[in-house]
Order: structure tokens, then sequence, then C-alpha cells
């Protein structure tokens, strides 16, 4: 474990995301307490949900996805471009998350939702969405500004929770939430020490490009958070792909893959809810990768139920690729490519 961690961090966490991932309980009080004038909505024409988002904004459309995996009886999608699917219309719920406001693929897609009569929920910290949201007396889920929209997870993705429970589109979450501002309380405590879980997972990825199986619906967005949180906060390229998919295809990559010519680290995410022949084939995928020399980290959550087993597996890597950054001396905040290409754009 490294002794100089503290160094580290104080050397480049210029922006204290530190302290920012230790108080994200504070994120879910805040949105969980968030009043959103949701009276324009009629839930009996509600017939299909899109949420429409990038990045941090839609992951927490990915993680509603997973949440709700057997309980939410809406086809549901999350849209990750400048257009919205062409089945939209006064039938369609969509939710338009953007953290800044100013995202230009869901601005578009927001005004494609007005044109189509679709019923809109507007989550957003203000910028170019607000305004459009008052003009067309669109509700809005007010953000806290002040994030970097990848930090700020989980205030988007319980504003979305509250509005989705005010609708009564999903059972009642209240204890969910108590459940889970506790438990990110306690990691956040436990990951702020000079030794803890979060960082011995960083330490052991150290010269390796991860990559993470997760499950469609049942894990999928722990996934997906891991690989963009490597890419954003760790400056570090990361790939994931999901069960059973990855064993109809993927799984033969492993059949000419060689350690020296590329260094990868596989970390299997498992939970005790998946499919029996699930697990089967991730036992039996495990065996064929350990062949290749291919080493394998299995990651698992011990919480009471699938939901706070998601939270808990999405913190232990958002706090793992913090870490990750400032061991490599990259600061977790800084995102200058992305900055360049917006400002091409």
């Amino acid at each position: 474990m490294m002794s100089n961690i503290n160094e580290l961090i104080a050397k480049y966490d210029k922006a204290n995301q530190f302290q920012v991932l230790q108080d994200s309980y504070k994120q879910v009080e805040y949105a969980w307490n968030l009043k959103i004038d949701l009276s324009s909505i009629d839930t009996s024409k509600i017939k299909n949900i899109i949420l429409t988002g990038l990045g941090g904004s839609a992951i927490g459309g990915e993680l509603i996805q997973n949440f709700f995996r057997t309980e939410l009886n809406y086809p549901y999608a999350v849209n990750r471009n400048y257009e919205l699917p062409p089945y939209v219309n006064e039938e369609t719920l969509v939710i338009a998350s953007s953290y800044s406001g100013n995202t230009e693929e869901t601005l578009s897609a927001l005004n494609q939702a007005i044109e189509k009569k679709c019923q809109i929920v507007c989550v957003t910290t203000g910028g170019k969405m607000e305004e459009v949201a008052a003009k067309h007396n669109i509700p809005v889920g007010k953000l806290l500004p002040g994030y970097q929209p990848r930090f700020a997870l989980w205030i988007n993705f319980f504003t979305v929770l509250n509005a989705f429970n005010n609708l009564k589109l999903v059972p009642d979450q209240n204890q969910n939430v108590q459940d889970t501002i506790e438990l990110l309380k306690k990691k956040g405590a436990e990951y702020a020490q000079p030794e803890n879980r979060a960082l011995s997972l960083a330490e052991s990825l150290l010269g390796y490009v991860p990559l993470i199986y997760s499950v469609s619906d049942y894990t999928s967005v722990v996934g997906t958070r891991f690989k963009g949180q490597f890419n954003e906060n760790s400056k570090q390229h990361a790939f994931f792909a999901y069960f059973p998919e990855l064993d109809h295809n993927e799984i033969m990559g492993w059949e000419g893959y060689n350690p020296q010519e590329m260094n990868i680290k596989l970390i299997n995410i498992w939970d005790d809810e998946y499919h029996p022949q699930v697990k089967k084939r991730l036992e039996i995928t495990s065996e064929v990768i350990r062949k290749t020399g291919c080493e394998i980290i299995d990651l698992k959550s011990e919480e009471k139920n699938a939901k706070l087993r998601l939270v808990d597996l999405i913190f232990l890597g958002d706090w793992a690729t913090y870490y990750y950054a400032v061991i490599r001396g990259f600061d977790p905040t800084t995102i200058d490519n992305i900055n360049y290409l917006k400002a091409r754009l």
C-alpha cells in the first residue's frame, strides 16, 4: 500500500475531488428532498420512457435500467444521440438530462421531444436547457452546480429517481434511498483512509489496460461506469463487455491473446442474482482466460439487495479510478481533450 498517498493527493488533486467523493451521500440527500413540480405530467398517457443524455448524465439513465430490471413496467431506453427514435410521440415520457444544460446532443433531442409533443422532464443545473424549459413550461429537476458532471452521478440519478418515484412509475424507493445514504456515508469514510480496498484495486491495475466484464441488464451499468471513469479520471484506456453476449464473439479474442503484446487485466463483476447459466458462463469463460496468462480480479458486493450492490460497486470504481489517477501523476478533474473537442465543435 502506498505510504505517500496523501502527498500524491495534495499534489495532483487541485480541485479536491477527494472531498467530493467523500461527501457523495450529501448529493443523494439533496436530490431526494428536491421539489419538482410534475403536475403537467399525465402518467395515464405514458406508454414508453426515454432518458436522453451523454456521459455522466446518461449513466444515471442506465442505472435506472439496472435498478428496475424487474420492476419498470414501461419500455425504457437511454438515448445518447442528437436524434430521438422515430416512435416517440405524445405518449412518450422524455427525461432530458444535462448537468451543464448545454450538451448539444441533448438540447437537439429535447427540441425534437418538444416538436413531437412528448411529455418532458428536464434535469439540469441551468444553461440553455433551463431557458428552453422555461419557455415551454417544462418541469425542471434543478441540480446543484459546482461539480464535474461525472462526479455528480448521485445528484443526477436520484433526481431522476425522485421524479420516477413521485410519478409512481416505480415502487416506493424511500427505504432504498435511506439505505444508500448510509452506504455512501460508510464507504466514503472507509475509502478515505490511507489503506483501503479502492486504493488496493488501483495499485493492482498499474501497468495494465483494465477490461471489465459485467452482465446485461443486471450490472451492465457498472461496466459502463468503470470504463468511463478510467477514461476521464485516470486518463487511461479501458474497455468493457457484457455476458452473455461476449460469449458469442469476444471469447474468441482470447484465443490469440498474448500478454507480451497486450497487457490486459480483467475485472469480473459478480452478483448472486445472475441467471444460473450466466454464472456458469462466467466461470467457464474465466477458466479459458486464465489459461492465456491474463490475471482476473473478481469484484462482488455483499450488500443486502441488488440496488445497493450496484451503488456499492459503482462507488468502489469511482474511488479506484480517482486513486489510479493520482498514483499515476494525473489530476482526476481535468478533461483537456474533451474541452478541446467542444471548442472545435
